[in-house]
């Protein structure tokens, strides 16, 4: 593996980590202090620690304005990303850390099962196996199994 095979591998490694944990703090962010403001002071945060990142990045805020004269379509990553911190803040307290987690990455392999076979965003196209298809089953089994308490 490649040295930027390596560090993306470790940083997808540690967000998948991060990413559980996030689960687990939101649900009770939101209990503590409401779902709707929980959500909303987390993407404050995102906000200033991402532009924080760019100005140290690039020294400067110039990645903004290339942004926002991208296709607007691209921008639906933010907005999925929003989606996805106000679905685990409500569904943490009520369906448990382990449950949301298991749920997340049975539908992120599977929507990424289709985005790859066909190519989707103008990503390369990578063929649907039966091995995909096991693997995609046996994730759904395991996140149904996940709610069972």
């Amino acid at each position: 593996m490649s040295g930027g095979n390596a560090v993306a591998a470790i940083l997808s490694a540690s967000a998948g980590l991060a990413a559980a944990v996030q689960v687990a703090i939101f649900g009770r962010f939101g209990d503590r202090v409401g779902t709707l403001p929980a959500f909303a002071f987390s993407c404050v945060i995102t906000a200033v620690i991402a532009a924080a990142i760019l100005v140290i990045g690039q020294r400067s805020v110039g990645g903004f304005a290339t942004a926002w004269h991208a296709p607007k379509w691209l921008w639906i990553g933010g907005m999925l990303g929003a989606f996805i911190v106000l679905s685990i803040t409500i569904a943490a307290p009520r369906i448990g850390t382990f449950a949301t987690v298991a749920l997340i990455i049975a539908g992120q392999l599977t929507i990424s099962t289709i985005i790859d076979r066909f190519g989707l965003f103008g990503l390369q196209q990578v063929p649907f196996t039966p091995y995909r298809v096991a693997g995609i089953i046996l994730l759904a089994v395991g996140a149904l199994l996940a709610l069972k308490r």
